[in-house]
């Protein structure tokens, strides 16, 4: 028997081409060095940053990115590198830092960076069993253990996505088609049958808190209902769904003869933490025939909790969205939609001959793209499998409970401080609250309006804190969103103080300018 041939020789050009870049047998070296680089570079970056931010404009940046000639390379990873810390490493905002208080950006663990360099050079993709083997079973075990976290039973099946607007999304296209399918079934006896999709579809509602997550809107008018299809229900004082509200409307609906294809709770509201009463809300729906979706992508931390108790009811969600990259301290993207009912996921199923063919389901290939509404897509498992495999639940949970106990001991700071009032209680880790000044200084709610939309903007323009903000019945407060475990007390008083300082020189400019316009006249 004839021996192959021996590889042809790869020639020098090619060596210094394009060739000698690409991650093979032969440029391990190479590769191995590059990381070790970007990887020493960023920690040393970490190990000497002082603050979460410089306070670069866009302005003032801008001109660095655009004088980047993309067309002439600069030739090896050490100067691209040096290029890289003056035109992003310099002014990136640093979500470790203790005073990074604004979004939902968690601090990251070591373990799931870990995993993002496997992940990244072995380049799986999970939508076909023949491009990812093990990572489809490593994908799917997580999918099993984050259900039994839930409660869902062994019925229950989701998929991994690239976050909680995805997550609610994929939810929503399995209500609306089977509320579609219902629908269908309940007219089948009807003289001329069920009546076709494009009449159903302008009936569908969507119930959502009126504290809930803005995707949901979204992926109303994406699947064609309109955002007019999402109803909003009013909430009680602690921002959270009013069952009774839910109940009339239901009820209104029901007489309107609109079809509720969702009821969605909220399990942790990005602006106060809330969680909506689960156990009521799935009563409701259970009653109404309705499909209860539970938004956990912030409260899903407490899966791996000691206050596991808040998410009662949620093991009677028809889908839930959970984002490991919020609370269980991972890169983004990491996020998963779960379902109680594996067979509803059918509905994000299409079967190409190229990729996925019909036969592949028969011969019980796990394809993950059977259940995804993506095709391709990255490995992002194996972050959350390398946590749980070094780290264990246990310690991410006692990450996210310490987030949550500095929560609760910087709400009694803020009630008992007299320059801020405070919107609610939290439930998880997010504060909302205004500064207000002194009673005896007379100034208009909309200067003092202005004084905290300055206090955020020039907090972050010193770079000394970061927090974010909202507005709350027609006002503009400021908002902490605590994920880091390492931000002390002491860091929170620091920051409420800078707050105050940068609001109070505010007014002081501008106060006596507003003094001197002439008073409204009454009406």
């Amino acid at each position: 028997m004839a021996e192959d041939p021996s590889p042809e020789p790869v020639s020098a050009q090619a060596e210094t081409g394009g060739r000698a870049h690409l991650f093979n047998d032969r440029t391990t070296e190479r590769y191995r060095r590059s990381v070790a680089d970007g990887v020493g570079l960023v920690a040393a970056t970490v190990a000497r940053t002082a603050a979460p931010f410089t306070g670069v404009s866009p302005a003032r940046l801008a001109p660095d990115i655009a004088a980047v000639d993309l067309e002439r390379p600069l030739g090896d990873s050490a100067a691209a590198l040096a290029e890289l810390e003056r035109v992003y490493l310099r002014d990136a905002v640093y979500f470790h830092h203790p005073r990074y208080l604004a979004h939902l950006n968690c601090p990251v663990v070591i373990p799931a960076l870990l995993g993002e360099a496997v992940l990244s050079a072995v380049n799986s993709s999970l939508d076909t069993w023949d491009q990812s083997a093990g990572g489809t079973l490593i994908e799917r075990r997580l999918i099993e253990w984050t259900a039994g976290r839930l409660g869902l039973g062994d019925a229950a099946d989701g998929v991994f996505t690239s976050g909680g607007t995805q997550s609610n999304l994929h939810a929503m296209l399995l209500a609306r088609d089977e509320a579609c399918k219902a629908v269908e079934k309940e007219a089948a006896t009807a003289p001329g049958g069920p009546p076709p999709k494009a009449e159903i579809l302008p009936r569908l509602r969507i119930l959502a808190s009126e504290c809930g997550h803005f995707s949901v809107a979204k992926a109303a008018a994406i699947l064609g209902l309109g955002y007019e299809a999402v109803i909003p229900v009013p909430c009680d004082d602690r921002r959270r769904m009013r069952p009774a509200a839910l109940a009339r409307e239901l009820d209104r609906c029901r007489r309107e003869g609109l079809a509720v294809m969702a009821v969605v709770a909220t399990a942790g509201t990005t602006d106060f933490g809330s969680i909506d009463p689960l156990p009521r809300i799935a009563d409701l729906c259970a009653r109404a025939g309705t499909w209860l979706h539970v938004d956990a992508a912030y409260g899903c931390g407490l899966l791996v909790s000691r206050r596991r108790h808040l998410l009662d009811g949620i093991e009677r969600a028809d889908s839930v969205t959970v984002d490991y990259h919020k609370s269980f301290f991972q890169p983004v993207s990491s996020s998963a939609v779960l379902v109680r009912d594996r067979t509803t996921l059918s509905h994000a199923t299409y079967h190409a001959d190229y990729l996925n063919p019909a036969r592949s389901a028969e011969q019980r290939i796990p394809n993950q793209v059977d259940k995804s509404i993506q095709t391709t897509r990255r490995f992002d498992a194996l972050k959350l499998w390398l946590t749980l495999r070094v780290m264990g639940a246990d310690a991410v949970g006692e990450l996210f409970d310490a987030v949550v106990d500095r929560a609760a001991e910087a709400w009694e700071l803020l009630a008992a401080d007299p320059r801020f009032t405070v919107v609610t209680r939290p439930q998880l880790s997010t504060l909302v609250f205004r500064y207000v000044p002194p009673p005896a200084r007379a100034v208009s709610p909309a200067l003092v309006d202005r004084a905290n939309l300055h206090a955020r903007e020039a907090l972050a323009a010193s770079g000394e804190a970061m927090v974010a903000g909202t507005v709350v019945d027609g006002a503009h407060h400021l908002k902490f969103t605590l994920l880091n475990p390492e931000t002390s007390l002491h860091d929170i008083a620091c920051v409420l103080d800078l707050l105050a300082g940068h609001a109070e020189r505010y007014l002081a400019e501008h106060a006596p300018a507003e003094a001197r316009l002439p008073a409204p006249r009454a009406s």
